[in-house]
C-alpha cells in the first residue's frame, strides 16, 4: 500500500543504497522492508530499482516516484509543523558532531537564536574528527556534522560556512622555531610531527607535506597541546582553537605558503527531517 511510511522507507532505502542498510537505519526486518519494496514496485506495475551487487540504482520509474515521495513526505512534515505552531509549541533535539574550528561559533548562534524564538527545543553536541562524525551521521547517531574534508554530494547536502581556519605550528614557548614569525616547509624536516587523523589524507598528497616525521596523530586538539607540552613532538592544527597567552608554554607560528579551510555542515539526502531539525537547517542558512 502506497502510504506515507511506504513512502518515508522508499526514500530510506534510496538514501542508504540497500535494502539492508536501509532496514538497519529504519530498525525494522531485512526480509519486511524488502517484501514492502517488492509490494510497492507490484502495485505501481514498474520497477523501480536496479539491484547490483552494491549499491541500488533507481530506474527512470524510481526517480520520479523519489520525487512524488520527498514531495508526500514533506507535505505531511508540513501538516505536522502547522498543527505544532498553531499550538505553540515545537520541541524537539538537535544532534551536531563538530570538529573543532572557530566556524563552530555560527552553529552556536544559530543555536542561541533559536532557543530564543523556541525554548522547548535541545541542543546535543558531540566533538570529534571526520572519520568519526559521518559514521555517527550514517548511523543515525546525529543529524549534523560539520567537516573540513571534500563533500559527497551523491550522499549528503551541505552548507560552506564562511569562516576559514588557517594552519599553524604548536610548539613551546621554549623552541628555537618559536623566534620565528612564520614556519616554513622547510623548517618541519627531521622534527616529530603530531597531525590530527582526519588530515592525514590531506598530508600524504600535498608536496610540501607528504615527507613529514608524523609520530603521532590526535582527533582533539587539546591532547594535543599536551603532547606538545610535554615534548613529544609539534603539533599541526587550526591556529585560533588553543589559548598561548597569559602563563601558557606554548605558542603557535602560521605556516606558509598559508593553507586555509573553510567547514562544511553535512546532511543526509532525502532524509524527513524533525520541525526543530528543518528550523536549526533554516537558522543556518539564515545567518
Amino acid at each position: 500500500m502506497m502510504d506515507i511510511q511506504t513512502m518515508q522507507y522508499y526514500l530510506a532505502v534510496v538514501r542508504e543504497g540497500t535494502i539492508s542498510a536501509a532496514a538497519q537505519a529504519l530498525h525494522v526486518a531485512q526480509p519486511s522492508l524488502s517484501r514492502q519494496m517488492k509490494e510497492l514496485e507490484e502495485e505501481l506495475g514498474v520497477t523501480l530499482f536496479e539491484r547490483g551487487n552494491r549499491r541500488i540504482t533507481l530506474t527512470e520509474e524510481g526517480m520520479v516516484l523519489r520525487k512524488r515521495a520527498q514531495e508526500m513526505v514533506a507535505l505531511m512534515q508540513l501538516t505536522k509543523e502547522e498543527v505544532s505552531t498553531i499550538r505553540n509549541h515545537i520541541s524537539g533535539t538537535v544532534r551536531i558532531g563538530a570538529g573543532e574550528s572557530i566556524s563552530f561559533h555560527y552553529l552556536s548562534r544559530a543555536a542561541a537564536s533559536l532557543a530564543e524564538e523556541y525554548p522547548d527545543i535541545r541542543f546535543h553536541i558531540t566533538s570529534g574528527d571526520t572519520q568519526d562524525l559521518i559514521d555517527e551521521l550514517n548511523n543515525g547517531l546525529i543529524d549534523f556534522a560539520l567537516i573540513f574534508t571534500e563533500v559527497d554530494h551523491t550522499l549528503y547536502q551541505s552548507i560552506t560556512l564562511p569562516a576559514q581556519d588557517r594552519f599553524g605550528l604548536l610548539m613551546p614557548k621554549n623552541s628555537p622555531l618559536a623566534e620565528k614569525k612564520e614556519i616554513k616547509y622547510r623548517d618541519l624536516k627531521d622534527l616529530p610531527i603530531i597531525v590530527s587523523r582526519a588530515s592525514l589524507p590531506y598530508f600524504s598528497g600535498n608536496e610540501n607535506l607528504s615527507s613529514l616525521n608524523i609520530i603521532a596523530t590526535y582527533n582533539l586538539i587539546y591532547n594535543a597541546s599536551l603532547m606538545v607540552e610535554d615534548g613529544l613532538g609539534y603539533a599541526i592544527c587550526f591556529d585560533s582553537l588553543i589559548n598561548t597567552t597569559g602563563d601558557s608554554s606554548l605558542c603557535i607560528r602560521p605556516l606558509v605558503p598559508e593553507i586555509k579551510t573553510a567547514g562544511n555542515l553535512i546532511y543526509k539526502k532525502y532524509q524527513v527531517f524533525s520541525p526543530a531539525v528543518q528550523l536549526f537547517i533554516d537558522k543556518i542558512r539564515e545567518i
